[in-house]
């Protein structure tokens, strides 16, 4: 009979499953796959980032409090959803969780935030799935291997389009609600 241990790790915002075959298996350290690591981190990631979006940025512009990449030297201002995760990102890669995230685009405003070559590759597939698959994959950097996960980021809010659509620096004008508009890129090293 198979028994199934769940354990739950709510540290760095990740939630982890294990399951066990039996009782003395039941007592060693549970393993995580790669994939399941990376798609629990994109589900607290993409759930914060929604939820800022339609709560946090919908609400404030209703009374009268803009997003804006300036929002610190203008008065009225606060972060833009994409500020907001990187700050959020900022704070998780200072306490070195093992894993490096990223938002990156196909079309991002910050040039900063192009995927490299393997990425891109799989940016193509996540956005030609119109957001309906994730893209997974394993890449070497500086003789680290590395699985690689990207998740679709998916226009939720008109906000989201206005901004994209109006900024002077944007390459691509022409998003839509619920387009891939870019991705997260999750990547774990592998030992």
């Amino acid at each position: 009979m198979k028994k199934l241990t769940t354990f739950l790790v709510l540290g760095a915002g990740c939630l982890f499953l294990a399951s066990c075959d039996n009782e003395e298996s039941a007592s060693k350290e549970p393993t995580v796959t790669y994939r399941k690591m990376t798609d629990a981190i994109s589900v607290v990631l993409r759930s914060d980032r929604t939820a800022y979006t339609k709560n946090i940025v919908a609400r404030l512009k209703k009374e009268g409090v803009m997003p804006s990449e300036h929002w610190k030297d203008e008065k009225q201002k606060t972060l833009l959803p994409a500020q907001m995760f990187r700050a959020g990102q900022e704070i998780a890669m200072s306490r070195d969780p093992g894993f490096f995230y990223q938002l990156k685009s196909i079309w991002p405003i910050n040039p900063k935030n192009l995927p490299n070559e393997f990425e891109k590759a799989g940016f193509e597939k996540v956005a030609e799935s119109g957001g309906a698959e994730n893209f997974y994959g394993q890449e070497e950097i500086d003789g680290q291997k590395y699985f690689v996960a990207i998740y679709p980021d998916v226009a939720v809010s008109p906000a989201c389009v206005d901004c994209h659509n109006e900024h002077k620096d944007s390459p691509r004008k022409d998003f839509k609600m619920d387009e891939v508009m870019g991705g997260i890129v999750i990547r774990v090293p592998m030992e």
